[in-house]
């Protein structure tokens, strides 16, 4: 793991576009294609809107980029908290990217059948390959929890499904997720965490007592697998 501390949020976001491009590039020159995990809340917002901006609009072949999400907040697409909304506004409009690369989470049904037909999409997606992504973009809240992989939910213990439906206690609405083992098998894993309120959040992940129900950030550890890449980047 690497972990890389900037003197402001705005040089936080500007290296952190600069390594988006450096791995997706790579990413696209090796296998003609780059599978990308996208985080929603407030804090990736800014750096989806520099990378819809020049330069960094002319260095990426968006073409030949597919967009998932790591998670979905349980509400409509045209409500301003839906992941989806905001990433196609800060991103997609700009750069107009099609549709048909852009793997949105319904939440036209249950929690757990949205879940369902997400994990159907990204088997189908992959096909016979092995289901691997080669960069996912995470944040960090302040209790510790990652994409919607909330302290003290079931889906932390899950080793079996891609993406689950969960319940956080304290969160108005449910959530879909994509799982700690799937998210562990990608290629490459960028956490992306600013706040001074989200300071104790960093140290305990990284330095706390082992104890994913109370750090779920814990559980994303890529480490495991060779060739696997995370880096940390904050402010």
């Amino acid at each position: 793991m690497s972990l890389f501390i900037y003197d402001s949020v705005d040089e936080l976001i500007e290296k952190m576009a600069e390594d988006f491009t450096k791995k997706v590039n790579a990413a696209v020159d090796d296998l003609g294609e780059c599978n990308l995990v996208l985080s929603g809340g407030n804090s990736p917002k800014r750096l989806y809107e520099l990378l819809a901006s020049y330069p960094y609009k002319t260095e990426i072949d968006w073409d030949k980029i597919y967009f998932f999400f790591a998670d979905e907040r349980c509400v409509p697409f045209n409500d301003p908290a839906n992941n989806g909304l905001m990433i196609k506004k800060a991103l997609f409009e700009p750069l107009k990217i099609a549709d048909s690369r852009v793997f949105y989470i319904s939440t036209m049904q249950s929690p757990e059948e949205s879940a369902r037909k997400y994990s159907k999409r990204i088997i189908a997606h992959f096909k016979d390959k092995p289901i691997r992504f080669n960069l996912v973009l995470l944040g960090l809240g302040d209790n510790a929890h990652t994409a919607s992989l909330f302290p003290h939910t079931p889906v932390l213990r899950e080793q079996k499904a891609l993406v689950s439906a969960v319940y956080p206690e304290k969160e108005a609405t449910p959530r879909i997720t994509l799982t700690a083992p799937l998210i562990n098998e990608a290629q490459a894993i960028s956490f992306f965490v600013y706040g001074e309120g989200k300071a104790e959040a960093v140290k305990q992940v990284l330095e706390g007592e082992r104890n994913y129900e109370q750090y779920p950030a814990q559980l994303i550890h890529p480490e495991d697998a060779p060739g696997v890449e995370r880096t940390l980047q904050n402010c």
